[in-house]
């Protein structure tokens, strides 16, 4: 089976997507689907340790991954317990291994895991997150637009034979598509209520807009990247005058 490969992604884009489960009588390997239309099934992820558990054997361990998106639990068996039981809380850690899913709760396999000593690296990172995101964005965006123009079933082909996209996976992404649309839309409504000219305070809108914390964030991260809000200092956002 060819190996896949590591997809820096946020842990944010792990816990907001979607999993799907492998078969083993095809050798269909498990994979997520994130909001924004990419499939994963190894992932990179830079993080900071919060916590840490060891068994008394060292024949598992247990870290719980912060990036400031979200967090995760990541686990380590056997062997690669080696590769990880020097990792100390409050280090922060690239860390690569595969999505998996236990009692409907995801974490990572760990596979490989070192510590990173370059503040600097995470910048670095966010920078080439941008980067890997903002084309699969643009996929989304061209598949709605295919939608409007076509009927279903000329729509499913076309996007099969564009992108590779199965029909399944198209209502996932198309659906959240909608969602997101419409919180984006009450994000910017209350963006513009609430300033008065110094911007509002991004923990106010958590507490007045009604809707999953990490789901805001995402929304709150696009809009930006969109250019349709902008953040005048830490923690005060303001939309743009369209």
């Amino acid at each position: 089976m060819k190996r896949e490969p590591a997809v820096k992604v946020r842990i944010k884009d792990i816990l907001t997507g979607k999993f799907f489960p492998g078969e083993k009588e095809s050798m269909k390997p498990s994979y997520l689907l994130t909001t924004y239309g990419r499939k994963v099934s190894r992932v990179n992820i830079l993080a900071t340790i919060t916590d840490k558990f060891v068994n008394e054997d060292e024949s598992y361990v247990s870290l719980i991954l912060d990036d400031g998106s979200a967090s995760i639990k990541a686990k380590a068996f056997r062997d690669v317990v080696k590769l990880v039981k020097n990792l100390e809380i409050g280090d922060m850690a690239i860390v690569i291994g595969k999505i998996r899913e236990w009692n409907e709760e995801l974490y990572v396999n760990i596979e490989v895991a070192r510590k990173v000593e370059d503040p600097n690296y995470e910048i670095y990172r966010k920078l080439e997150l941008i980067k890997e995101i903002l084309p699969y964005k643009r996929m989304v965006l061209e598949l709605k637009n295919m939608r409007e123009k076509m009927s279903e079933e000329e729509f499913v082909k076309e996007a099969r034979r564009r992108f590779g996209l199965e029909e399944f996976v198209l209502e996932a992404l198309l659906k959240t598509e909608e969602e997101e649309k419409d919180y984006k839309a009450e994000v910017l409504k209350v963006l513009r209520e609430l300033d008065r000219g110094e911007g509002v305070d991004v923990i106010s809108l958590f507490e007045i807009i009604k809707i999953p914390a990490q789901t805001l964030d995402s929304i709150l991260t696009e809009l930006i990247s969109e250019g349709k809000i902008e953040e005048i200092e830490a923690g005060r956002i303001r939309a743009k005058v369209e």
